[in-house]
Parts: structure tokens; C-alpha cells; sequence
């Protein structure tokens, strides 16, 4: 499966991401999956001419492009003219060649939150008129439009939206995964959710496997970043509603931001980079977290926290405002007589 890897506007971190892939050896990890990376600005050799070459070589039919995959937010700007970001050598916009690429590709793959909806790359004015491949924050559209469709790897007679693999950055174990899935036809349009991303890491929360979980239950929330207790309520946590499995599937074997003392900003769903609200803060209304978790109704949340609040054991009331663990669980008999 030929992969061609384009960055466009961006800081270039989901391929710093990749780069800590669970594995000793990525190319022998790629090439084993049948993966041929046919250009990687990073991970290659060629440059310049070489490159255009090779492109040129795909727009013309002589070289097969099974994967285009796209890495930044795509500069429109000024004015539409995209000569905010021109591909050195050539002459033109990189919105062009993407554009010109993704109708020759067989599938694309927008690697990272930039490239599914614009991400940070469109945050504030946006005076790059930056977009996503298919989106624009949450509205469908970009550069590439609603319509767009690939035709999928020769054989599967199915047509696909652009992939979004997003994420801020991308776990290199999404990117792999998607990757390796699809060089193995083992990957449907059906295995993408409502937004193009993959499900196998969409259908998660954040906050499932999250270690602060039993401070959640109890509502006994941390008041500073040190604290041991659940950030939801008081430090901006979005962890029940954003969409990644990062506390199963840890970054780098052991961490996640959860993990890690900061809350989840939610890096994966459109518009994050402009919550309305600092970060690190929940914002509320009559003492009432505006971001409620996924598919839970108002009432039932200010129900269910005043009776679990009531409930809080000393320990984890203790502990939720404590950077280390001040108060241990009860040693109690447990066997059944």
C-alpha cells in the first residue's frame, strides 16, 4: 500500500508523535504490514526535485497513491489564493497539490486535528483562513468539500469520506492502527463515526480507564493542578466527553494528560482550540458545569453529584485536595461467612 505523507500548516508534532511508536523499528514495522511510505518530509531521503518527481508521477498514473496523508490545517489564505504556504520549487499553493493528490488517491487520511477541522492552526481570527481536508471546526466542508469521496483500495468498491485521524496530536498508535488496517482491507467506511474518525478509538472516552475515577464517582474534585481529585468540576477536564481512548491506551506505555496532572481539553472534537473559556477552567452556571458528561441529562448529574457528594468517603475527600495519597484505604476482612 503506497503512502505519500504531506505536512501542511502545522507544528509538525503527530510526526513527532509517531516517531514514539510502540514498536524498535517503524519502517520494519510498515513494511511488514505490506506499508510502502513513498515520501515522508521527516522520515525521507528525497528532496527537492526528487519529490515534485514523484508527485508528478502520481497526478500522471505512472506511480499507484493507495494513501495520501495530510498533516496541518490547509492555508487558504490570502484571500483564498492559498500563497500563504507554496510548495517550494513549484510555483503553486499547497492547497492545489493536495487538491490535485487527493483526486488521484485511492484514500486520505487527515493525520491530526489540523487537518480533520483546523485545530489550533484556525484558532483566533484565523487570518490563514485555515480549514480542515472535509471540515471546518464541526461544519462539514473544507477545502476538499462535503461531497468529496475516494473510491477505496482497488477491489473494495467502496467510497470513503476523508479519514480523520484527529487528535492534538495523533497517538501513534491511532495512526499504525488506522494504517495497518487499511493496508490489511480490514478497515470500512461503517468502522468511521459521524465525524470521519476511526472507531476503534472514537467509540472511547477519555474517561474510561481514567485513574482519578473514584474521586469522579464521589465528586470530590481537585482545587489546584497538584491535586489528586477529579478535575471535571473546578480545572476544565473534558474527559467525559471527548472522544479517545488515552487512559487504555497509554502514550508512551505509561501516561496520559489525565494521568499527568492536566486536564483533558478534548484535542480530538472540532472548535477545542476555542472553548470560550481559559483551559484550565469549568465554566458554570448556578455552580452547574456547563460541559456535562456524554449522553447524561442535566438533572440527573445535579441529582446524582449532591447524593455522591453526601456519600464521599473521608479518604477520598481527604486525598482529592492532596498531591500524594494522605489517607489509605481500610484494610477490612473481606471473605464471606
Amino acid at each position: 500500500m503506497n503512502v505519500l505523507w504531506l505536512q501542511s500548516g502545522g507544528c509538525g508534532g503527530c510526526s513527532m508523535s509517531l516517531l514514539c511508536a510502540d514498536t524498535p523499528d517503524l519502517p520494519g514495522t510498515w513494511r511488514d504490514a505490506g506499508i510502502r511510505l513513498l515520501w515522508h518530509p521527516s522520515l525521507s531521503l528525497e528532496t527537492g526535485v526528487d519529490v515534485i518527481t514523484l508527485m508528478e508521477d502520481v497526478l500522471a498514473d505512472r506511480l499507484r497513491l493507495d494513501v495520501l496523508c495530510i498533516e496541518g490545517a490547509l492555508l487558504r489564505g490570502p484571500n483564498g489564493t492559498g500563497r500563504f504556504h507554496m510548495l517550494a520549487g513549484t510555483g503553486l499553493p499547497m492547497i492545489d497539490w493536495v487538491q490535485r493528490l487527493s483526486a488521484k488517491a485511492h484514500l486520505v487520511a487527515a493525520v491530526g486535528s489540523c487537518a480533520a477541522w483546523g485545530g489550533i492552526t484556525a484558532g483566533g481570527d484565523n487570518p490563514t483562513e485555515a480549514c480542515g481536508l472535509q471540515h471546518e471546526d464541526e461544519h462539514p466542508g473544507g477545502l476538499l468539500g462535503e461531497s468529496f469521496r475516494t473510491p477505496g483500495r482497488p477491489g473494495t468498491r467502496a467510497e470513503w469520506p476523508v479519514i480523520n485521524i484527529a487528535g492534538c496530536p495523533t497517538h501513534p498508535g491511532w495512526v499504525l492502527d488506522t494504517l495497518m488496517a487499511l493496508a490489511a482491507d480490514a478497515l470500512t467506511p461503517a468502522d468511521l463515526d459521524a465525524l470521519g474518525r476511526p472507531r476503534f478509538y472514537a467509540d472511547q472516552l477519555v474517561h474510561h480507564g481514567c485513574t482519578r475515577n473514584e474521586y469522579y464517582e464521589f465528586k470530590a474534585s481537585a482545587e489546584q493542578p497538584s491535586d489528586l481529585g477529579c478535575m471535571m468540576e473546578h480545572m476544565g477536564c473534558k474527559g467525559t466527553q471527548a472522544h479517545a481512548d488515552c487512559n487504555t491506551r497509554l502514550w508512551n506505555g505509561e501516561g496520559s494528560c489525565t494521568r499527568g496532572g492536566y486536564a483533558c481539553i478534548s484535542c480530538t472534537e472540532p472548535g477545542f482550540q476555542a472553548p470560550g473559556h481559559a483551559f484550565h477552567a469549568t465554566p458554570k452556571i448556578a455552580g452547574i458545569p456547563i460541559g456535562l458528561p456524554t449522553d447524561m441529562p442535566k438533572a440527573w448529574y445535579v441529582a446524582l453529584a449532591s447524593l455522591s457528594k453526601s456519600a464521599t468517603p473521608k479518604r477520598v475527600k481527604h486525598n482529592a485536595t492532596a498531591d500524594h495519597v494522605v489517607v489509605p484505604p481500610a484494610i477490612r476482612r473481606t471473605r464471606l461467612k
